[in-house]
């Protein structure tokens, strides 16, 4: 029988509910394309993981349909002899959800939740009336292996006992040292078991937990620093030079609101390199500096940090600090990111994909494209080198794609600079390889062969020399080039030329291609289409248009779209006339000759391209049928404003621009660009290395 929804549920509190759904839920987008979540019983309608799940997965399903019951009601239903009638309705809701969604994930009651009247067998018992498989989550945290091992039975019969399928048990947060013997001492069992091994960072309090619990005024700071990390909480009640030894990274300062010397000394130890960086300071007493320390704290730009206020007093808000559990939110990038490069670690996917009976589904959404390249990526791991390291955005991706062992990463700068940066940040690069060319051996071996390579064009060897030093993606290519690095990925502060023009002198196009070009993954609701030329050529000509068609054909072959290509232009067959249609209709049969296996039609309109409707009626005689996959836009002009137009106006994702043509995988990126397509980016960037090895 074929699953149609999983229960999950843990006995003890903080065991990772949450962090085993995002795992879960990643899972389930993957394969289909609608998933609900679901949970019987909360204690208040703004339950975070219910937010969590519709924010993060964009779930499109109605709040009041993502939940049963409130703990109150429960206890008074159950109270009052009306437990059957309790049971119907959570029966009645989560078959509605089975009925209009492919899969429903269900995330049980909390220990924070249960009573004297509602204890975790409740959740078993909603388990066996959903009909769903049960996972239980167990919490390692300060165990025993004996201690884990005698729970995970006594559990297991438990859930027998009551008459539900058990389907895994997932032990979580176990110590490291423990990890292995623990594995070892499990025997096999009819069900599937799983171990993850506590991560520290995720155990952390973040500034945003700090500002949610406490309710604090953000006074100064920008709320993208809201997601720095808390080792430890400190009161500062020392002097300034006292304090400055004292005070260790990732530390919270709690002081009070009129210690100016202590909030001055921190904003300008943030920014020395010789201290460790703070993750925030918490004003207490309802105290703010005054106007003139205001107006000097205003001339810092970006600092990095966030500054709260409070109105309790330096005692009374740190015995408030220790009741504040970590949380999630959509917006913990970091956290999300590390939850789910471990959950892929320890989790095997096929496993679990195998055991859900699941069928892979012919629609594809944006986040089972962007699942798949991960995949794809990991499988075949890669090294990618950028070289923009003093943006923001891109060092936020690195940790992002190192945290889920995407790709190896080698970054050029300083590397005081960059992690120094990185500290401000709140981000983690201990994994990532960093190069400075002006201290690196390799610098002078790059300036000898680009030399060697461009002396022909009248380039001297000085020449040659300053530009491996000063140019830092001239230096990324010959890092590719020399397979010191397997990809590039750039463009995130320069412009298309610059990252474009280092590939042609030293990469090069393929023997049988002239121009590189480039496509756009355009991933909407249900499908995902290829637009090229959207970044790179102005105006090509027939013969470059044929090229261009056949290499982005050949892209979309390479990350799983079937190519159909429709040769764009205002005219369908001979409805028009004129030069522009004439190019389209002898880049068309130019194409064809190049590679006679993949379906090309044009002329052709767009809307007789992708609509079977419309196809039927202007050319009902295609062989595109108005399933067009790859389109070809005539110029840039028309393609660059199209991709936009469809990206603002429709929502899709768009994923891109793809360098298509050069020996080697080299990408741009838009200036504008967001750190979800550095990430997707750099993905494609270690497919197509992948593509090119085996070639």
């Amino acid at each position: 029988m074929k699953i149609k929804s999983i229960y999950i549920s843990s006995l003890e509190a903080g065991t990772g509910n949450l962090s085993v759904s995002i795992g879960l839920m990643r899972l389930f987008k993957q394969n289909f394309h609608k998933v609900a979540f679901f949970r019987p019983v909360i204690q208040t309608v703004t339950d975070n993981d219910i937010n969590f799940m519709l924010e993060h997965f964009g779930l499109k399903q109605k709040k009041k349909d993502s939940f049963g019951f409130l703990v109150e009601d429960v206890q008074n239903m159950l109270a009052t002899n009306k437990s059957h009638e309790l049971y119907e309705k959570l029966i009645e809701k989560v078959k509605f959800l089975e009925q209009n969604y492919d899969f429903v994930l269900i995330q049980g009651l909390s220990k924070e939740a249960l009573s004297s009247t509602i204890d975790f067998d409740i959740n078993l018992t909603f388990a066996k009336h959903f009909n769903s498989p049960f996972i239980s989550i167990l919490n390692a945290k300060d165990k025993t292996n004996d201690k884990i091992y005698e729970e995970m039975q006594l559990e297991a019969k438990s859930i027998s006992k009551e008459g539900c399928s058990h389907f895994a048990t997932i032990v979580n947060k176990i110590q490291n040292k423990n990890y292995q013997q623990l594995k070892s001492l499990v025997p096999k069992c009819s069900y599937l078991t799983f171990f993850i091994p506590l991560v520290e960072e995720l155990e952390k309090l973040t500034m945003l937990d700090i500002k949610s619990n406490l309710n604090c005024e953000l006074f100064f700071g920008n709320t993208k620093n809201l997601n720095q990390k808390i080792s430890d909480i400190k009161i500062a009640s020392m002097t300034l030079e006292n304090y400055l030894k004292w005070v260790e990274k990732e530390n919270l300062i709690i002081v009070s609101g009129d210690r100016s010397d202590i909030i001055l000394g921190s904003l300008n130890a943030i920014h020395s390199q010789n201290m460790p960086h703070i993750s925030g300071l918490i004003l207490t007493g309802g105290l703010k500096p005054d106007a003139s320390i205001m107006k000097l704290l205003e001339g810092f730009k970006d600092i990095g940090i966030c500054l709260l206020s409070v109105d309790t007093d330096t005692y009374q808000t740190s015995l408030d600090m220790q009741n504040i559990k970590p949380q999630l939110t959509h917006k913990s990038y970091t956290k999300i990111a590390l939850i789910l490069g471990t959950f892929s670690k320890y989790i095997d996917d096929n496993l679990l994909t195998k055991a859900f009976n699941l069928t892979t589904s012919d629609i594809m959404t944006p986040i089972m494209f962007e699942f798949n390249l991960f995949q794809r990526a990991k499988k075949d791991k890669k090294h990618i080198v950028l070289n923009e390291s003093n943006d923001d955005r891109i060092l936020r991706a690195c940790e992002i794609l190192l945290y889920q062992d995407v790709v190896d990463i080698t970054l050029i700068g300083n590397s005081g600079d960059i992690l120094h940066k990185a500290n401000i940040l709140g981000i983690d690069l201990t994994k990532a390889n960093i190069i400075d060319p002006l201290t690196s051996p390799l610098t002078d071996k790059f300036a000898n062969e680009f030399y060697n390579l461009r002396k022909s064009k009248g380039i001297l060897l000085e020449n040659a020399q300053d530009i491996m030093l000063t140019n830092s993606t001239y230096f990324a290519t010959m890092m590719v080039y020399l397979n010191y690095a397997d990809g590039l990925v750039s463009g995130a502060v320069g412009t298309t030329a610059d990252t474009v023009r280092p590939a042609l002198q030293i990469i090069k196009t393929k023997s049988n291609i002239d121009i590189v070009s480039s496509v756009f993954f355009m991933c909407f609701d249900t499908k995902v289409l290829v637009y090229g030329d959207c970044a790179i050529n102005p105006s090509p000509k027939a013969k470059e248009l044929s090229q261009i068609a056949i290499s982005s054909a050949h892209t979309a072959k390479q990350f799983g779209i079937e190519p159909k290509v429709a040769m764009l232009s205002y005219s369908t067959g001979v409805s028009g006339i004129g030069e522009d249609v004439e190019l389209v209709a002898d880049a068309t049969a130019q194409a064809k000759k190049l590679d006679k296996s993949i379906i090309v039609e044009g002329p052709i309109q767009y809307d007789t391209a992708i609509d079977k409707q419309t196809a039927l009626k202007k050319s009902p005689n295609s062989k595109l049928q108005g399933d067009a996959s790859v389109l070809i836009f005539p110029d840039l002009n028309t393609g660059n404003n199209t991709y936009k137009a469809v990206q603002k106006s429709s929502g899709a994702v768009a994923i891109g621009p793809v360098l298509q043509g050069l020996n080697k995988p080299i990408n741009d990126l838009s200036r504008g660009c967001k750190v979800v397509d550095i990430v997707n980016t750099v993905a494609i960037t270690a497919i197509q290395a992948g593509l090119v090895i085996k070639d």
